[in-house]
C-alpha cells in the first residue's frame, strides 16, 4: 500500500487530498486501486501526531476511526477496563489551544432546540457543497448570537477563536466569507416557513394564542452607499445617523416579546402608511382572525383606522399629544379615575361620536409628568438663554435684515419646539424698522393648559373590555417590541449594514431576527425558572467557559512523547448553579488525542509502522 496526493487549486489557493491506495494484478496488467479516500491529513509536527495521520493508521490496522463527539452526543457505554498509567513530567504541564467555548456552545443549543437545524436540513436540498447550507445557517445565527458584526470578522477572526471546530466537526478553512455570503442568499429564501416554524414552538412550548399582536418600526443604517440597494434612503433615524441612508424595520411581537415575523420597508417610508401592509401581510399567512393589534400613536391614522375597521380587525393604539387639548376638562375632574398601580391613573370615556364604536383611556402617570416637566424646564432655559445672545446682539449691533433674523430665531425654536409653545418672542424696531431688541415673556395661561397634560396620554381602541385598567396593561406590552428593538441593536449589533444588495441586506435582518428568537426564548426559559429576564447577564457569564487541551510530558520506555487531552474547563461555582438551573449539562468531550508508539526498528519495518512513524 501507499498514499497518494492530488492537488488541487481553487482561487489560488492550493489544497492536498490523499488517499490510500493498493497495486493488484488483473487481466489487463498491473493497477493501482484506491482502499481509501482519506481526504486532507492536515496537523502534525515533529512531536505530535495530526488526527488524520490517526485515522489512517486506524484503518491500516483495521480499527475504526476515531468519532468525534457532538453537542448533546452522549458517550457509549463501555466496559469497565484497567487503569492506563504512564511515566509524567507534571511539572512540564501546559495549558494549549484555549477557545471561547460557553457563549458559541449556548447559542447553539438554542438553536437546535428551536428545531432550526432540522427544519433547514428537510427545506434545503444536499448538493456538492462541502458544507451543508443547515450548518452555515447555525454558524451565522450563532456568531450573531454572539455578537459578531460582519461575515468577514465571522472566516477571519471569530470561528478560529471558538470552540466550534469541535462541536460542530466544520474545520476553520472551510467557513470564509464567500461560503457565508452564499448561506445569506440560500437562507432568505425560506424566511417565511422559518417565521411559521417559530410561532409553531411558541404555541407548542409556552401556550402563545397570538391573539394580541404587537407592532413597531425602527430603523438601521448602512456603512457605505448602497447603490444598488432600492430600499436605501434616507429618512427619520432612530439612531441620530441622518447622514447615512438605512432601512426601516418592521417588526411584530406577542406580548411576552417573541418575535413573530418583520418586514423591510424603504428608508423614507414613514410608520403610518406600514400599517396596511403589514396587517395584509400577516393575515394572508396566517388567517385573518379577530387579533388586537397593538401599535402606538405613530401608526395612527383615520385611514388606517378605517382600514382595520373594515377588516372587522380590533385594535388599541396610542393617540397623538395634541389630541389631549380635547380632554382638558376631564383631566380636571376627580371623578370616574381607576388607581392603576402606584402613581398611576385611567379613564374610560365614549367617542365624541356617540355611535359607541370606538372608546378612549385617558391615562396620567406622576412620574411621567415629573419627568416631562424637567425636560421642559431644560429646554426652556437652554431656549431663553440662546433668545438671550440673539438680543443681546441686536443691542450692541442692530439688525436691519428682519428676515435673516427670522430665520435666526426659528432655528433655535425649531430645536425645542415644546418650549417655544410656552415662550413668546417680539422683535422689538426703531423708527426705522431695524430689529434692535427682542422681548421674550411666557404667558401664564398657556404654561397653566401645558402643566395639566403633563403626564398624561390618550389611548384609542374599538375593544369592548370596559375595565381601563386592563386596556392599559394590554398597551403597555408595547414596551416589549421596543426592548426586542434595543436587544437587536445592541446585543445583536443589528446595525450597521455593511451589505449592499437588496436581498442581502434582508438575509442579513433575517439572521438578525433568529438570533433574536434564540435571545428571547431563552428570556422565557429564565423568567420559568425564577432567574429574572436579564439574558444579557447570563449569557456573559457562560461565556466565560473555555475549552482546551492538556498536554503533559509521559515517557513510554525509551521515548518521551506528549499526551493531550481535548477538555472543557470546569465552570465557576455561580455559572455551575446557573446551568443547573436551567438544566443544561455541559459536554465533558474528554478525548485523549493519542501518544504516538516507539519507533520501530528498521529490520522489522512495515508499511503500517513506516505510517505511523510519520506521525512523529
Amino acid at each position: 500500500m501507499f498514499l497518494r496526493r492530488r492537488c488541487k487549486t481553487v482561487k489560488g489557493a492550493r489544497y492536498d487530498y490523499w488517499s490510500l491506495c493498493e497495486s493488484v494484478r488483473t487481466a489487463a496488467g498491473p493497477r493501482q486501486r484506491v482502499v481509501a479516500s482519506l481526504g486532507k491529513l492536515t496537523g502534525g509536527d515533529e512531536t505530535r501526531p495530526a488526527a488524520g495521520w490517526e485515522d489512517l493508521r486506524a484503518l491500516l490496522e483495521g480499527r475504526p476511526a476515531a468519532k468525534q463527539m457532538r453537542l448533546g452526543e452522549k458517550p457509549p457505554l463501555t466496559a469497565t477496563r484497567q487503569p492506563q498509567w504512564e511515566v509524567a513530567d507534571v511539572a512540564a504541564l501546559r495549558i494549549e489551544r484555549v477557545r471561547d467555548f460557553g457563549e458559541p456552545w449556548l447559542g447553539l443549543a438554542l438553536w437546535h432546540r428551536l428545531g432550526l437545524h432540522t427544519l433547514l436540513a428537510q427545506l434545503i436540498e444536499p448538493g456538492k457543497e462541502d458544507v451543508p447550507w443547515a450548518d452555515i445557517a447555525a454558524v451565522l445565527t450563532t456568531a450573531r448570537f454572539c455578537a459578531q458584526r460582519s461575515e468577514l470578522g465571522i472566516a477571519e477572526h471569530w470561528y478560529e477563536r471558538t470552540a466550534l471546530e469541535d462541536i460542530t466537526g466544520i474545520p476553520p478553512e472551510k467557513i470564509n466569507d464567500d461560503r457565508l455570503y452564499r448561506g445569506l442568499d440560500v437562507l432568505a429564501a425560506h424566511k417565511d416557513k422559518l417565521c411559521a416554524h417559530l410561532m409553531d414552538r411558541y404555541r407548542d412550548w409556552f401556550g402563545i394564542r397570538f391573539e394580541f399582536l404587537l407592532y413597531d418600526v425602527t430603523s438601521t443604517f448602512f456603512e457605505g452607499q448602497a447603490e444598488g440597494n432600492d430600499k436605501a434612503a434616507r429618512g427619520y433615524s432612530r439612531d441620530r445617523r441622518s447622514d447615512c441612508k438605512q432601512v426601516c424595520i418592521g417588526l411584530v411581537c406577542s406580548p411576552e416579546g417573541l418575535p413573530l415575523a418583520f418586514e423591510v420597508f424603504a428608508g423614507n417610508r414613514t410608520d403610518v402608511t406600514t400599517v396596511e401592509e403589514i396587517v395584509t401581510v400577516m393575515e394572508s399567512k396566517y388567517g385573518a382572525a379577530e387579533r388586537v393589534w397593538v401599535m402606538d400613536r405613530g401608526m395612527v391614522s383615520e385611514q388606517n383606522i378605517a382600514f382595520l375597521r373594515q377588516r372587522k380587525a380590533r385594535y388599541l393604539v396610542g393617540t397623538p399629544k395634541s389630541q389631549l387639548r380635547e380632554f382638558e376638562k376631564q383631566l380636571l375632574d376627580h371623578e370616574g379615575w381607576h388607581e392603576v398601580q402606584d402613581g398611576l391613573e385611567a379613564r374610560l370615556l365614549p367617542h365624541p361620536d356617540g355611535e359607541g364604536r370606538e372608546q378612549y383611556v385617558l391615562c396620567r402617570s406622576s412620574a411621567r409628568a415629573q419627568k416631562e416637566r424637567a425636560m421642559l424646564a431644560r429646554q426652556s432655559e437652554r431656549l431663553c438663554e440662546e433668545l438671550g445672545k440673539i438680543d443681546a446682539a441686536l443691542r450692541r449691533q442692530p439688525e436691519s435684515d428682519l428676515e435673516k433674523l427670522g430665520r435666526r430665531i426659528g432655528r433655535h425654536q425649531g430645536k425645542s419646539p415644546a418650549a417655544a409653545g410656552l415662550i413668546e418672542v417680539e422683535v422689538q424696531r426703531d423708527e426705522n424698522g431695524t430689529a434692535i431688541a427682542l422681548s421674550i415673556s411666557s404667558p401664564l395661561s398657556k404654561g397653566q393648559n401645558r402643566h395639566r397634560r403633563h403626564g398624561a396620554y390618550l389611548l384609542r381602541t374599538n375593544c369592548t373590555e370596559t375595565d381601563p385598567a386592563q386596556l392599559w396593561r394590554w398597551y403597555i406590552q408595547l414596551t416589549q417590541a421596543e426592548a426586542a428593538f434595543r436587544t437587536a441593536k445592541s446585543d445583536l449589533k443589528l446595525r450597521p449594514i455593511y451589505h449592499q444588495k437588496t436581498g442581502r441586506v434582508e438575509a442579513h435582518i433575517l439572521v438578525c431576527f433568529l438570533a433574536l428568537a434564540q435571545w428571547r426564548v431563552l428570556e422565557q426559559w429564565m423568567s420559568g425558572k425564577g432567574l429574572g429576564t436579564c439574558a444579557r447577564k447570563l449569557v456573559a457569564e457562560i461565556g466565560t467557559i473555555k475549552s482546551m487541551d492538556v498536554v503533559l510530558p509521559v515517557k513510554r520506555g525509551a521515548v518521551t512523547a506528549e499526551l493531550t487531552v481535548r477538555t472543557v474547563a470546569r465552570p465557576e461555582r455561580r455559572v455551575a448553579e446557573l446551568l443547573a438551573h436551567l438544566d443544561l449539562e455541559l459536554p465533558s468531550r474528554n478525548r485523549v488525542l493519542p501518544v504516538p508508539p516507539p519507533p520501530p526498528s528498521p529490520e522489522a519495518a512495515t508499511p503500517a509502522a513506516a505510517v505511523a512513524s510519520a506521525e512523529m
